[in-house]
Order: structure tokens, then C-alpha cells, then sequence
């Protein structure tokens, strides 16, 4: 069968050749030009590094110019001003405090350089962190900035995966529409685990895509270390694209049958020893001279991973979850938010990622429906069915999950979203000549269109004027794209019309939230884009709908929440900042998801002067300088000391560590100087629907209330342990 010939590089645009008619089973669509097996241009051969930099031999110059436009600009997208987000996520930052301080900290991934307890996740997205604050200080640019260059490469591999089969143009749109995910421009700026979660996983699909082209096992091994240790990162969501991954290989990779059975297991193995090897070193390490596993509810590495970070997530059942291993509510929506095929595109989650995701599968179903008879091997199909799929997968697992499911795990899809649109577009670009190339695109950017109106519409005094221009530019690319063949008599100056109204149609909603986004300083536990719907998160963080469904906590609301969790903040609605009409005018605000003095589940508290220096005072004497209910309360306390403080119950206040005995045990021996009361959350005064590990804080904070004499100091109340009542 015929190949199509591949977009002539010596076009400035890249777009402007006139219709071709599109032959069967091209393997090789929009690929570079003859080379050698693996598709590389004749000519020197290069490291992967030269030709990344350097470009193919045969890219014309203003291909590197665009590359280099692309990864500096994301660079400067996620980097500007970085330092407005001060601590970020809290609870990640004195983590990665306490690793700069104490390298039994660094590997376990301690709350605190005392090494009380760990963080809910594993710690491998904390160490590039903690090893830019160990050499820069710790400061909020030292722990940003990693995540900000995780989010520059992660575009780079979106660029080099997609450029290996198919078209320059097709990589850079690639990159370009995950540089302008809003979601990627927070969490590429934010300190939560996703960041590097993101950036593995794109890495295993580029190693998986190097190993269908030769079938060499070494890069199914290194495919599947890059996943363990996406699993070391965030657990079992790194699984999440395996089926994904191992289904195209065995469908697609050139060899046979066995071979690829065999060369499957091993990646399997390979997976195994990655993120095993620090498991195995958990759970081995005798419980007295580890610090307690976070998130688990019996010290165990393996309840952590197959519950709160594992199947939990997926049925609702957390034990020591926020809610108590609570499934699904009523009229399908669990304590999350609704759950169900289009949880992607409601109020909290649409204008995460969605804007392009209608295009996207309306374009890559078409795609996937012309090349469904190719040869086994086909390259294109391959890539619609590895990134399409990935996607596809992902999306599906978040929408149906009925446990802990923030909004912002969207970030996972912005890279296959990226590749599948860049694919997708150039394919039917290249078919334009074919009625159902035409109607492929045309489908799809009236998709794009019409869902980000939607999209604008749920937030209309949001740059007002954008919702208008962007339909009336649909309507005009739409139209546009059907009528190609009549436009045939000027075909550059069609052709480069036809671009630039479809990219502006598709692409204007998401870049303005991306860069509004960007512009934002968010903090909390659970950040939110601009903008942010009414009812959907706030830049400062919160749950879907400021509280849970029904406006409350099952069996009743927490004193004085209102339905919502203390300290939770229900964001402005709009995402703009105060006093602008725009979105981008008007006076800085500070960080916003802040909390107060007592701090709150999802917020750090908020330190004194005088509460510093009172922690500071003799605390060498002691192993903590205070303790604290949940996390957040006391990370706000030991970022600002910059002693450690005991964060009694983890992350929720809901483990059962330590328990009253426990705590009385260290009170004791004289370890903890300092009780600090307060930070809300499922512990502590307020108790909670944690059941006995709810109790544990709750029932500290009873027995130090009667033991200890109280001061108030910077607005916070601490009772001192040195002396009895």
C-alpha cells in the first residue's frame, strides 16, 4: 500500500500545502521523511538529547525556533511570579522541610524532622523538592520551582513522543495544549504529588512507543520503571494506563505473539522491583524505628496502599478517610460529588481540563474509524489507541470513583489529551481532501466550540466578551473547513486562514483560563482554576460545592461550619481578583485558601511572632517543640518555627496516632513542650466521623484541657507540657 507523502518542511507554516487525497494504510502519516527503521532522517546519527535540541535533520529552521518559543514560554508560564503561591500546599512543604533537616525523614517521608509520622503518599515526588531546598534554602521558590521545570519537560515529552511518528506540527499543538491546560498551570506551580505523577507517566507512554517500534525489551523495562515509580509517587493511580499500554503492545508491536506475551512480563517485573523496593523497605523496618505511616489506620504500608491510596478510592470505603469509608449517596453522587460519565464536564471539573476533551474524542474517534483496517502495526492507529486510550481510561476511573477525587488529578489527562489533539488534528488535516476528513475536523472544532460557551457561560461576567467572539469564530473555522475544496484557487492564503480562525476558535478560552490561573496564588489542599464556577472549588480550595451533597456532613455539620469543613473557604466564584472585572487587574490580594490563627483540615494555621518565638524557646530539649491536631494545623506552625511539631492524627486527624496512651507516654518522658489547640478538621475538639481513630485526638485534646493550664498567645491557645496543672 502507498504512504502519503509528509507535510514539506520548507513551508513557514506548516499547513499551507494544498488538499491531498488520502491513500489506505498509511502507517507512516505525517511522519518524518524516509530514514532509517526507526524513522530517523538520513544523515549523522544523534543522541536523543541533539536531536531534541537540534531538531530532525530535515525540520526546517523555524521549527526549532517554535520548539524553543514553546518550552520557554511554558517555562515562563509556570515559573512568573511562582512565589505569590508563599507555602502552597502546606502539608507538602514542611514535609519537605523536615527532609532538608533529617534524611530518615527525607526517605520515609516524614511530616517532621522528629519523624512522627509521614505524609499520606509515598515521598518520590517530595525528594527533587527537598533536594533544591537542602542546596537553596527552604523557601517557596526552592520547593516550586522542581515542580514548575516537572511541568517544562512534560511538555517536551509531549513534543518528542508525538514528533517520533508523526509531524512536527502535530508535536508542537501536542505541547501547546498541555502547556495551556489550566489544570497543568496549577498543579505545575503547586507542590501536590501530581506534578511528577504527570510527568512519569508521560515518560513510560514515550518509552512504550520506543519499544512498538523495534520491539526491543529494554524499553518495555524502562516503560515499567517509570510506572513504579509512579507508584512510589502517588500509588495505584500510576496503574491506571497499564492495561492501557500493555493491550497496544500486544495488538501492535512488531513481533510475535509470544515474544510480546514475554516481553510484557518482564515490564511487569520491572515494575515490581521499582516500587517495591521502597515498599519492602517500609514494611521490613520494625515500626519502632520508622515514623508512623500516614493515612493508614494500622501502621501498615499495605493497608495504606490498598486502602486509602488504593481501592478505597474507587469504592468509597477509606477506613480513616474524611468520611469515614462512606460509599455512594443518594442519586449517584458520593460524599465527593456526583459521580458518572460526565463528571468531567460539571461544575467543579470542567474547567479543569474539559475545554478540548469533545474535540479531542469526536476527532480521534473519526481518526481511529479511518485507519481501523490498517495493518496490525499501523503507527497512527497505534498512537490513537495508546494515547486515546490512556486517556480514555483515566477519565473513566476519575469520573466513576466514588472516594477521595479532587479535581485537580485531572492533571494526568493533559498530557494524552495534548498528544491525542495534536494526532487527531493533523491526521484529518491531512485527509482534508476526503469528505470524512473534513467532517472529522469540522466535527471537532464545532465539539471545542460550542462546549467552551458552555463553559463561559457558567461563569458570564468572566471577560464577558470572550464567550461571543469564540462561537462567532467557531461558526466562521466550521464553515470554513467544509467549504476547502471551493477555496482550492488560493490554497496558501486559504489554507493559513482556515488555521488561524480554528486555532483561535479551539484554543482562546483555554489559553486566557490558563494564563488567568497562572496569574492566581493558590494555597490550601485542593487548588481550583480560574474560573471557577458558582458552587465549584475556589482558588483557595474546598469541596465540590463548599460542603458535601445535601449542603452538609452526613449526620450534621461540624460547630459553626456551616455545612462545611472549618477553615474549607468556599473560593469567590468567579476566580478573578478583587476589584478586577477582567480577571487580571486590579490590587494583589494575598495568598488565597489561607487559614486562620487555629488553622483547619485543609488549611495551615496561620503562626505569630511571639507563638514562634515560644516554640523556639529551649525546644533542643525537647524531640517536639509542640503537637498539634491534623497536618495542616500544625505544618502552618512548623514551616514558620521551623521546629518540629507532632501532627497528632496525620493528615485527616483521624489516624490513631498517638493514641491517648502514647501521648501521656511522651508528655512523660518530657518529648513534647507545647499542646497547641485547635485546627478543626476530623480530630481533636470536634471529634468526628472516624470512629475510634477520631477519637484518639479528641480524647488528647480532653486530657490535655485537664491536665494543663492554658495561655493565649498570638491569638492561639497552648497549654505547656512541661508542667502539670
Amino acid at each position: 500500500m502507498t504512504n502519503l507523502p509528509p507535510t514539506p518542511p520548507e513551508s513557514p507554516v506548516g499547513l499551507l500545502d494544498p488538499p491531498v487525497v488520502v491513500v489506505s494504510d498509511a502507517s507512516r502519516i505525517g511522519s518524518t521523511p524516509a530514514g532509517d527503521a526507526e524513522g530517523r532522517p538520513p544523515g549523522p546519527r544523534r543522541g536523543w538529547l541533539g536531536r531534541f535540541v537540534r531538531g530532525n535533520e530535515s525540520d526546517a529552521t523555524w521549527v526549532r525556533s517554535a520548539l524553543l518559543v514553546l518550552l520557554v514560554g511554558t517555562a515562563l508560564l509556570y515559573i512568573v511570579d511562582l512565589g505569590a503561591s508563599g507555602w502552597a500546599n502546606s502539608f507538602y512543604s514542611a514535609a519537605v522541610q523536615a527532609g532538608t533537616k533529617s534524611w530518615k525523614a527525607f526517605f520515609f517521608g516524614s511530616s517532621d524532622s522528629s519523624n512522627f509520622i509521614t505524609v499520606d503518599k509515598p515521598p518520590v515526588f517530595l525528594w527533587p523538592m527537598e533536594i533544591s531546598a537542602r542546596i537553596f534554602g527552604v523557601n517557596s521558590w526552592s520547593i516550586l520551582v522542581p515542580q514548575a521545570l516537572e511541568g517544562v519537560a512534560t511538555v517536551g515529552l509531549v513534543y518528542l513522543s508525538v514528533r517520533r511518528w508523526f509531524s512536527a506540527q502535530a508535536a508542537l499543538l501536542g505541547g501547546l495544549v498541555v502547556a495551556l491546560t489550566p489544570v497543568a498551570a496549577i498543579m505545575f506551580r503547586f507542590n501536590n504529588p501530581d506534578a511528577l505523577l504527570a510527568l512519569l507517566l508521560t515518560a513510560a507512554t514515550y518509552a512504550m512507543m520506543r519499544g512498538l517500534e523495534k520491539a526491543r525489551t529494554k524499553w518495555l523495562v524502562l516503560a515499567g520503571a517509570l510506572i513504579g515509580f509512579g507508584f512510589i509517587t502517588k500509588m495505584l493511580q500510576a496503574f491506571l494506563i497499564l492495561p492501557v499500554l500493555a493491550v497496544v503492545y500486544l495488538l501492535a508491536a512488531p513481533t510475535g505473539w509470544w515474544r510480546r506475551v514475554w516481553q510484557l512480563a518482564v515490564m511487569g517485573l520491572s515494575i515490581v522491583v521499582a516500587a517495591g523496593w521502597w515498599v519492602a523497605v517500609v514494611a521490613l523496618t520494625p515500626a519502632a524505628d520508622r515514623p508512623y505511616v500516614g493515612g493508614s489506620q494500622d501502621n501498615s504500608i499495605l493497608n495504606l496502599i490498598f486502602g486509602y491510596n488504593g481501592f478505597g478510592r474507587l469504592t468509597g470505603n477509606e477506613s480513616g478517610s474524611v468520611g469515614g469509608g462512606g460509599g455512594a449517596g443518594g442519586g449517584g453522587a458520593a460524599i465527593w460529588g456526583p459521580t458518572g460519565w460526565t463528571r468531567l464536564f460539571n461544575d467543579s471539573f470542567g474547567n479543569m481540563m474539559s475545554w478540548l476533551l469533545p474535540g479531542a474524542l469526536v476527532m480521534g474517534a473519526v481518526l481511529l474509524a479511518l485507519t481501523i483496517r490498517n495493518r496490525r502495526t499501523d503507527r497512527e492507529r497505534t498512537a490513537l489507541l495508546l494515547w486515546g486510550g490512556s486517556l480514555v481510561v483515566t477519565g473513566l476511573v476519575i469520573s466513576l470513583a466514588q472516594g477521595i477525587i479532587h479535581p485537580y488529578y485531572t492533571v494526568a489527562l493533559a498530557p494524552p489529551l495534548g498528544a491525542l489533539v495534536g494526532i487527531a488534528t493533523m491526521g484529518l488535516w491531512e485527509r482534508r481532501g476526503t469528505w470524512a476528513g473534513r467532517l472529522g475536523l469540522a466535527g471537532g472544532l464545532g465539539a471545542t466550540v460550542l462546549w467552551s460557551a458552555v463553559l463561559l457561560g457558567r461563569t458570564p461576567d468572566w471577560f464577558p466578551a470572550l464567550r461571543p467572539l469564540v462561537l462567532a469564530a467557531g461558526v466562521l473555522g466550521v464553515v470554513a473547513i467544509l467549504a476547502l475544496p471551493l477555496l482550492q484557487s488560493i490554497p496558501k492564503l486559504a489554507m493559513g486562514f482556515v488555521a488561524a480562525i480554528g486555532f483561535g476558535a479551539s484554543l482562546a478560552a483555554p489559553l486566557f483560563s490558563t494564563v488567568a490561573t497562572a496569574a492566581t496564588p493558590h494555597a490550601g489542599a485542593i487548588p481550583s482554576a480560574t474560573p471557577s464556577p458558582a458552587g465549584g472549588q475556589g482558588p483557595g480550595g474546598g469541596f465540590p460545592g463548599g460542603g458535601f451533597p445535601g449542603g452538609g456532613v452526613r449526620g450534621g455539620g461540624f460547630p459553626g461550619g456551616g455545612g462545611a469543613f472549618p477553615g474549607a473557604g468556599a473560593g469567590t466564584g468567579t476566580g478573578r481578583f478583587p476589584g478586577s472585572s477582567s480577571g487580571f487587574g486590579g490590587p494583589r490580594p494575598g495568598v488565597r485558601g489561607q487559614g486562620g490563627p487555629g488553622g483547619g483540615f485543609l488549611k495551615a494555621s496561620r503562626s505569630d511572632p511571639a507563638l514562634d518565638k515560644l516554640l523556639q524557646a529551649n525546644a533542643a530539649r525537647y524531640t517536639w517543640a509542640a503537637a498539634a491536631v491534623n497536618s495542616n494545623n500544625a505544618a502552618g506552625y512548623q514551616l514558620a518555627s521551623g521546629e518540629p511539631v507532632m501532627a497528632i492524627g496525620g493528615f485527616n486527624g483521624t489516624d490513631p496516632a498517638p493514641t491517648l496512651r502514647q501521648f501521656e507516654q511522651y508528655v512523660g518522658a518530657g518529648k513534647i513542650h507545647y499542646f497547641i489547640a485547635g485546627g478543626g478538621g476530623f480530630g481533636g475538639a470536634v471529634g468526628g466521623p472516624g470512629g475510634r481513630s477520631g477519637d484518639d485526638a479528641s480524647a488528647i485534646t480532653s486530657w490535655v484541657e485537664s491536665h494543663f493550664t492554658s495561655e493565649t498567645v498570638g491569638g492561639v491557645t497552648v497549654y505547656d507540657l512541661s508542667s502539670s496543672h
